[in-house]
């Protein structure tokens, strides 16, 4: 058969090919119809071919096929290219006696459950260069869903359920914690492919997690692979592309049962994604994910360095956003322990922003009041913050100092906490005063309970120093009356001076009852040893 070069092709503008337009005609129905529209009279023509699938190395591939007579080896390694290809070209008409190249193509498809796990990962590679003609023809998701089957599920990387959590530095997939050997074997056997999916890029790692979630296969699994493909993506990929892959992973990240992913990793992807201006959109993903979890984080984690342009050591916005996004769960009502937790930490927290001269007192209430009443059993840590905070902003008016002091709860003030703050002269008149009334309501209490145990006056060993103590503070010397004649124009010194004598006896009280309560313990455990039965005992104190 006679060959005439007669047609110039010219493939995306990459590379021309000289080639007989018989021969590639009778195999492609495009060039058949561009051919028979052309009025050229010419005997040399040219075919300009746009977004060709695959460039000149595809259309070399066909080309071969049509001067082979419809003949080539078709492999895992050129499928890909030859199917798009073929299916760009409307090769999909038989020649005389031979298969077209598309119909090739497709039964070559229908072995891929046979192809090695390398023949897969080459031609999802080659799927992700054809896209979006490979997506179209839905050959990434046949290379894809083949390729997740063949990863691990959880059952085969877990012979009995892993109690490790995903902060833990390993993967824990063996119950034998007697050998450290078959837990590397075990963590290697469900994690052997992170490497070899790093080529892939942001869309066809989102299309590999959904196929992932779909398959059931392990969370902690998958979001272990977004974190490792995060960290190696950012080191070699250019400063444009890195926003794109932190925001994929951000994406695919939130999708996953939340209990699986790792707070502290989450953490060291707030810090890269900081500096990259990732949407919003993602933004509050990531800030979601970390409020949920928020128990889990350490005071380190919290210490984020405030962004451009705004004067403060610390991003203190970020952790209120993120202290509402925890209390936004509904956390007050369902998990008690877990809002302690946050409680404690932002306590530390305000202690370590609290020197920052550049913090305006409305963000240090605005951290102050995030957190309900509930949340803490004691303020003590919270004042010293204040202390602190106060002590650095010496300019502070009397409205800001109170406004401050107003978030304190003084009747969770330890006794000691309020003698400190009785003697801070830092601190507001009126905020003495009512730690003052604070305590003295406690020693009423007291007072009121110590009262009732005259009816167990008969107790021969408790009698004598019931009745002292008593005498000693008869009819509660009206210590209650003082809390409201003070005048707040009074002297400082004075009422200082008064709280910290209310404080003592306070404390005499306190370990008074404690004393009681044991020599009942011993009396009740005598008269039971006596008369064979216990008498019921009033309860002094509580």
């Amino acid at each position: 058969m006679e060959v005439h070069c007669d047609l110039e092709v010219d493939v995306n503008g990459e590379e021309s090919f000289m080639v007989d337009k018989k021969i590639i005609a009778s195999y492609s129905g495009k060039l058949r119809k561009l051919l028979g529209k052309s009025k050229s009279t010419s005997r040399n023509l040219k075919v300009v071919l746009h977004d060709f699938p695959g460039g000149a190395e595809s259309f070399e591939l066909i080309s071969r096929f049509c001067y082979n007579h419809g003949s080539t080896d078709i492999t895992p390694s050129n499928i890909s290219l030859l199917y798009c290809a073929a299916q760009f070209m409307e090769m999909n008409n038989s020649v005389i006696g031979t298969h077209n190249l598309l119909e090739k193509a497709e039964k070559s498809f229908e072995e891929i459950r046979y192809w090695t796990w390398s023949e897969l990962l080459m031609a999802l590679k080659h799927c992700q260069d054809l896209l979006p003609a490979a997506n179209s023809l839905s050959l990434l998701e046949k290379c894809m869903d083949t390729l997740v089957a063949r990863l691990p599920s959880t059952s085969e990387a877990s012979p009995c359920p892993s109690t490790s959590s995903p902060d833990s530095s390993g993967i824990r997939f063996s119950c034998d914690t007697r050998s450290s050997e078959s837990l590397k074997t075990s963590s290697s056997r469900a994690t052997w492919w992170f490497d070899d999916l790093l080529a892939l890029g942001p869309n066809l790692v989102e299309m590999l997690v959904k196929s992932m979630i779909s398959r059931k296969l392990d969370h902690v699994i998958i979001s272990r692979f977004l974190f490792y493909y995060q960290k190696s993506k950012f080191y070699t990929v250019k400063s444009d592309a890195k926003r794109t892959f932190v925001e994929t992973v951000i994406d695919m990240l939130y999708i996953l049962d939340q209990s699986c992913v790792s707070c502290k990793s989450l953490f060291g992807i707030l810090r890269v994604a900081l500096n990259l201006n990732i949407s919003k959109s993602s933004r509050n993903k990531l800030e979601s994910m970390i409020g949920s979890q928020l128990d889990q984080a350490i005071l380190d984690n919290l210490l984020v360095p405030s962004p451009r342009g705004i004067n403060y050591l610390y991003d203190v916005n970020l952790v209120l956003r993120l202290l509402k996004s925890f209390l936004s769960g509904g956390i007050c009502q369902a998990l008690p322990m877990r809002l302690r937790r946050v409680a404690a930490l932002v306590d530390l927290y305000m202690a370590e922003v609290a020197p920052d001269p550049c913090l305006k007192p409305s963000k240090f209430v605005a951290l102050a009041m995030v957190m309900p009443d509930s949340a803490r059993d004691s303020y003590d840590e919270l004042y010293h913050a204040m202390d602190m905070y106060i002590e650095v902003h010496t300019g502070l008016s009397e409205e800001e100092k109170m406004k401050i002091c107003c978030v304190l709860n003084y009747e969770k003030l330890s006794s000691e906490t309020c003698i400190h703050l009785s003697q801070n002269k830092k601190f507001p008149s009126k905020a003495a005063v009512q730690a003052l009334v604070s305590q003295q309501l406690k020693l009423k209490s007291l007072l009121h309970a110590t009262n009732n145990s005259k009816s167990y006056a008969d107790s021969p060993c408790s009698a004598g120093e019931v009745g002292n103590w008593g005498r000693k503070f008869d009819a509660n010397e009206q210590l209650v009356l003082y809390a409201g004649k003070l005048n707040l124009a009074a002297d400082n010194e004075k009422l200082r001076a008064h709280l910290q004598g209310m404080q003592c006896r306070v404390m005499e009280l306190e370990k008074l009852c404690k004393k009681m309560q044991t020599q009942m313990a011993k009396f009740t455990k005598s008269r039971a040893s006596s008369h064979g039965h216990t008498r019921s005992v009033p309860k002094l104190c509580s």
